[in-house]
């Protein structure tokens, strides 16, 4: 759609145009872009690699200051959450139990975790080394505004909790930067002030704004941040395993493998990661996938050492930390779950970067934190406090202000999480609910006729004298997913780019991401634990699902209010 035909309200066509042509030269000059679909090369043949600008909203939007700021402040605790539950072995295998039965991929994950981790079934010398090495998460909360009561204030609530391959940091921190320049260069002389105080109306009443950072679009520190703690993780390894030597050693050379789908096209936020990474810290990236993995390395069994072999003479990489940036997904193991046979070549890959004494980005255990199941599981009475008996500063209440309503539909369902699957069924409620799978990338859920399709598809319903004498029994395949209340945040207008043109304006919704990055040691120990930045996701109000990946939202930034 030519951004010409567009008629924005609150917006001068020529203002729109002046936008359009900053927001496309800006991310051309500073990598706000994403690969194409990958065409052929006229001349040699072979596939060309092209890149246009990412999905964004054209301006921030409207944010209240002191929410934004509870999500930053909520970072640290849930870094330390996640690495409290994955040394539970107990909590996750009871969690999981039934999960287990019905979806393969998370029952995979669950007996590597086991076998590794807890010495089950292959004995304890199976992952010695993994349960020596060190821990790092590069982890997101995702949380929408939600007001509890008509007319109420609006509070923050967590969507979901991702603990691997939390993508995009590197792409947001420049659409802050690109929205700082916008609101600045722009916003002075009066142009955008009508537009922009007009969504600031939607979020709160008043038409001030908190200036934090450029005109109200805060910086994130993203780029410096995570992969300050990748070298601290980097930096710790090379000290326990390799006697303190740099990156000029000529036996074994450290690196960072980054575990990457072998048809990438968010390459560009995952390239400015790893420039960072040598720019601030001299530390290299190698990147992977699993397949190439399970071909080009090998694990050495009495040490744990990780090697990727070399092509280029003498000198070998050694693995110091793996960042997986794919096999959250059933779709990246391709082969298949067989491993015994040796043809599930990206599980056995996926097993052998586990097991080896490399610094795991997640490791298994903050994988299987992140799972729906769990996150549902800590919403249960005491959940939380199990991780914090001592609850000092009470973090275990501060994490609970923010979770929504979630709901059990596996055999440990309660009245209360029955409630919820009688209110979809019964009474109409299918609109107040979401069905979420323990799937990560977008595109998984069920929203309202689809969810009480779903819901009834698997439910037997015991006819007795009346709708609320009705029993519900629900059928196992239902323990994969959870049932969670659904949140509806401020509506504002926004101007949707896609491929560096106008994609159509309206009113949309947002969700916020505040990043969290924590190193700790095999015995607990946390050596660093910090909030890593922030990107904001914005889509049309009438689109479901919310991945900029998937194709459903675009990258946007918070104008604090």
């Amino acid at each position: 759609m030519s951004h010409e035909s567009i008629q924005v309200p609150l917006l001068e066509s020529e203002t729109l145009q002046d936008l359009v042509e900053y927001a496309v030269s800006f991310s051309a000059a500073n990598g706000l872009q994403v690969q194409a679909p990958l065409v052929d090369d006229g001349k040699t043949g072979r596939p060309k690699k092209t890149y246009v600008t990412a999905p964004i909203s054209l301006l921030p939007q409207s944010y209240p200051a002191h929410l934004f700021a509870k999500g930053i402040d909520l970072a640290r605790p849930l870094n330390e959450l996640v690495d409290k539950i994955s040394r539970d072995g107990e909590f996750l295998k009871e969690t999981l139990k039934d999960v287990r039965t019905v979806d393969e991929y998370t029952g995979k994950l669950l007996d590597f975790y086991e076998e590794i981790y807890l010495g089950e079934r292959k004995g304890s010398d199976w992952g010695k080394h993994a349960r020596q090495a060190d821990r790092l998460g590069i982890l997101r909360s995702d949380y929408m505004l939600h007001q509890t009561a008509p007319g109420g204030e609006y509070a923050l609530k967590q969507v979901e909790l991702n603990t691997i391959a939390s993508s995009f940091a590197g792409l947001a921190s420049t659409v802050a930067r690109l929205h700082g320049f916008l609101t600045q260069r722009m916003k002075s002389d009066g142009r955008l002030n009508e537009f922009l105080e007009e969504n600031h109306k939607c979020v709160t009443r008043s038409d001030s704004c908190t200036a934090g950072g450029i005109d109200g679009v805060p910086d994130s520190p993203s780029m410096t941040q995570l992969p300050l703690a990748m070298s601290i993780a980097h930096e710790r390894y090379c000290q326990r395993y390799m006697g303190g030597q740099d990156s000029s050693s000529v036996n074994f050379r450290p690196t960072v493998l980054f575990v990457v789908q072998p048809n990438e096209t968010n390459t560009v936020d995952q390239r400015l990661f790893e420039f960072a990474l040598w720019k601030n810290h001299q530390i290299p990236v190698v990147r992977m996938s699993l397949n190439e993995i399970f071909e080009k390395t090998k694990l050495d069994e009495d040490t744990g050492r990780l090697l990727i072999q070399s092509d280029h003479g003498a000198t070998q990489e050694e693995v110091t930390v793996v960042y997986f940036r794919a096999g959250y997904a059933p779709s990246d193991y391709p082969s298949g779950y067989n491993i015994d046979d040796g043809s599930g070549v990206e599980w056995l890959a996926r097993e052998r970067l586990e097991r080896s004494r490399s610094t795991k980005c997640p490791c298994l255990g903050y994988h299987l934190a992140g799972t729906k199941k769990v996150q549902q599981e800590l919403a249960r009475r005491n959940a939380v406090e199990r991780f914090f008996p001592e609850n000092v500063d009470n973090t275990a209440q501060q994490i609970r202000t923010v979770f929504a309503g979630l709901y059990s539909l596996g055999a440990d369902a309660t009245q209360q999480d029955i409630h919820a699957v009688r209110d979809v069924l019964f009474h109409g409620g299918e609109g107040r609910y979401v069905l979420k799978p323990q799937r990560e990338g977008g595109g998984y859920n069920y929203y309202g006729k689809n969810l009480a399709d779903k819901l009834r598809e698997n439910c037997t319903i015991v006819e007795n004298y009346g709708d609320e004498e009705k029993e519900v029994q629900l059928a196992a395949a239902l323990s994969e997913f959870i049932l969670m209340e659904r949140l509806f945040p401020p509506q504002q207008r926004a101007i949707l780019l896609r491929n560096g043109q106008v994609e159509g304006t309206g009113m949309t919704i947002s969700e916020l991401g505040c990043f969290g990055a924590i190193v700790a040691t095999k015995d607990s120990e946390i050596v660093h634990n910090d909030y890593g930045g922030f990107l904001l996701r914005t889509k049309f109000s009438g689109v479901d699902e919310g991945g900029v990946a998937s194709g459903f939202a675009t990258l946007s930034s918070p104008y604090l209010c």
